[in-house]
């Protein structure tokens, strides 16, 4: 379906054409075909196909198509500016290809040349090496003349020729014939003429210091004069040696004999130095690291003739001050007039430029990877923070704001005071002995400094109505009733009292640090039993427990711990949390786990005693 309606739009375009409306051609022909001339060759060659019209017809309307596109993507003030007027538009369009050709590496340029004949018509000479594309210079042309200039071009092809260039490429010369006229047809065009003092004449000399680049040379291509620095920089006599023995023609790419030279007069010629300067001469005494590079000339060739000779105005091709070094060459070198200065100090700032931004560029990336490396060790340090402090207290701390405090501070001691003094009641009652409270810890224990047998039911005991008194007092920031962590661990200890200015009765032993491993990991509202004290209690079949299981303790490992829930009697009130489920065994007759007492010893040493008790650590 597509193919069919690129068919119908080419026989449709044909028609327009054979009935001479070629701008409504035109304009069908831009959506057909692309913006450049190698991406729409095939789509031409179809179109001449189904259409019935011939190539070079089509190939002239895709000439003015294309100075339209041109001028509607980024060139327009490019073009506008090429040329005061029509000639020299044609005679710097190889300039111009040859600057778009530092952008577009694989472009195949034609070259352009515009002579001015007897009856004011423009001799205009076209060469390329892609043959039969000669008709879109037809269309480009007209286009140019009617939309730069506001002139009519009458164009007409006077005589095509095809000729080999080096390294054995053919090469299409097309040369037209073009009538300028005004778009008014008022008056024919009249190009500016300016004057010239006839008598007046400069010296070799001064010429040779004014120009110190430039170079004459005769159809032979025998030098007959050469610029001051050139001859300075050489250091050798020029006069009537070959062109070819001194430079060697790099751009552009053909032999260098003057039918070329004038054939491409529009061209940038640049010229390599053979011979050694006198500068590389001396450095390469102190430097024979390697060859030092050549010097090459950029310049204009100009055909003079009066005397029937070419003269080459050029300046070294120099873009930074590297080169400069390099080639031995100083600023001074350069004439004050010519751009290379200018261009050698930008290029050198730009250059600095570039290498700054490189060096930013690399410091932003090691930047962004230590602010990596930096927020993953901020999440580490927010991560153990929040373990050891409250998320919201520690964001507040953080942000450098006080925490503000769920209740005051005197409601806090109130409600300790109230709870301790239940505690310290419940300790006459039960015979056991308070050891310390530090903080929101309590500590009791049985078995010293009075011994008994009984030492673990006075401790379960009295642990069953802390539980029951603590659940009596109501915490001041919420109002609900307090829930604390009960351990219980049974085993031997040394007791004795410490100090002479405030001595205190202290406990030391490895039943202490297991008795607070119990507690921090127990569960609120529970009483958290070790397995001897476990031991001790299940044998009086008094007691009734929950079996917990194994658990991981810090500093003593695996573990089968229990949870207390009362006598026959008395039985705490479980909370409703994951344990709730567990197996319960002891007062109603049967045991989920039996263990072997441990035997311990009743020894006494000095003031020191040391034999079995229970200790109770609460928070």
């Amino acid at each position: 379906m597509i193919k069919d309606n690129q068919q119908l739009h080419y026989m449709l375009i044909g028609l327009l054409i054979r009935h001479s409306f070629y701008f409504t051609a035109y304009l069908l022909m831009k959506r057909l075909f692309g913006c450049s001339i190698l991406s729409a060759s095939d789509k031409i060659q179809q179109f001449s196909l189904f259409s019935g019209v011939e190539l070079p017809v089509v190939l002239e309307i895709f000439g003015e198509y294309f100075l339209q596109y041109c001028l509607r993507h980024g060139y327009d003030k490019m073009l506008k500016t090429l040329g005061r007027n029509f000639k020299s538009f044609i005679q710097n369009l190889d300039s111009l290809h040859a600057l778009l050709a530092l952008t577009y590496k694989n472009i195949v340029a034609p070259s352009f040349r515009c002579e001015t004949n007897e009856d004011d018509s423009l001799s205009l000479h076209y060469y390329t090496i892609r043959p039969g594309l000669y008709p879109i210079v037809l269309g480009l042309v007209k286009a140019v003349a009617r939309d730069l200039y506001n002139q009519e071009a009458e164009i007409s092809v006077v005589e095509k020729s095809q000729e080999i260039i080096a390294g054995g490429k053919t090469q299409e010369h097309v040369h037209f014939r073009v009538v300028l006229t005004r778009s008014d047809d008022t008056k024919s065009l009249v190009e500016f003429r300016p004057a010239f003092l006839t008598d007046f004449k400069i010296s070799a000399e001064q010429f040779c210091n004014a120009f110190p680049y430039h170079i004459i040379f005769d159809s032979n291509l025998k030098i007959k004069q050469s610029g001051m620095m050139i001859q300075r920089l050489l250091r050798i006599p020029l006069i009537d040696r070959h062109m070819c023995d001194i430079f060697e023609l790099i751009h552009p790419q053909m032999q260098m004999i003057v039918i070329n030279l004038r054939m491409f007069i529009n061209a940038v010629f640049m010229l390599k130095v053979l011979l050694p300067t006198k500068n590389q001469i001396t450095h390469q005494t102190t430097e024979r690291n390697g060859d030092m590079p050549s010097l090459i000339l950029k310049g204009q060739m100009m055909w003079l003739d009066d005397i029937q000779h070419m003269i080459f105005i050029s300046s070294p091709r120099l873009s930074s001050l590297t080169e400069l070094m390099e080639m031995n060459v100083y600023l001074a070198d350069i004439p004050l007039y010519d751009v290379t200065r200018e261009l050698v100090l930008l290029n050198q700032q730009r250059i600095a430029e570039i290498d700054i931004a490189k060096r930013l560029d690399e410091t932003t990336m090691e930047l962004r990877k230590t602010s990596k490396a930096l927020e993953e060790e901020k999440k580490k340090t927010e991560s153990l923070l929040y373990q050891m402090l409250p998320e919201r207290v520690a964001v507040e701390l953080k942000n450098g704001r006080p925490v503000p405090a769920a209740c005051p501070a005197i409601d806090i001691v109130n409600m300790l005071n109230d709870l301790y003094n239940r505690f310290d009641a419940c300790t006459t009652v039960h015979g056991v002995y308070k050891v310390e409270t530090i903080g929101d810890a309590y500590m009791i224990v049985s078995g010293v400094p009075v011994k008994t047998t009984a030492h673990a039911q006075l401790v379960a005991n009295f642990a069953l109505d802390m539980v029951a008194e603590a659940s009596n007092v109501n915490s001041p920031a919420t109002g609900k009733p307090l829930q604390i962590r009960v351990g219980i661990h049974s085993g031997p200890v040394v007791a004795g009292v410490v100090g002479n200015k405030m001595p205190r009765y202290c406990l030391f032993g490895d039943t202490v640090n297991t008795a607070s491993r119990m507690e921090s990991h127990g569960s609120a509202g529970r009483i958290h039993c070790s397995p001897d004290s476990h031991s001790h209690l299940i044998q009086t079949k008094e007691y009734e427990f929950r079996c917990r299981g194994e658990v991981d303790v810090k500093g003593k490992g695996k573990m089968t711990t229990f949870f207390l829930l009362g006598t026959r009697d008395k039985r705490i009130s479980e909370p409703l949390d994951e344990h709730i489920e567990l197996p319960i065994e002891g007062a109603n007759g049967t045991d989920a786990v039996k263990l072997t007492n441990h035997k311990t010893s009743s020894d006494v040493s000095g003031s020191l005693g040391k034999g079995v008790s229970s200790t109770c650590n609460i928070v």
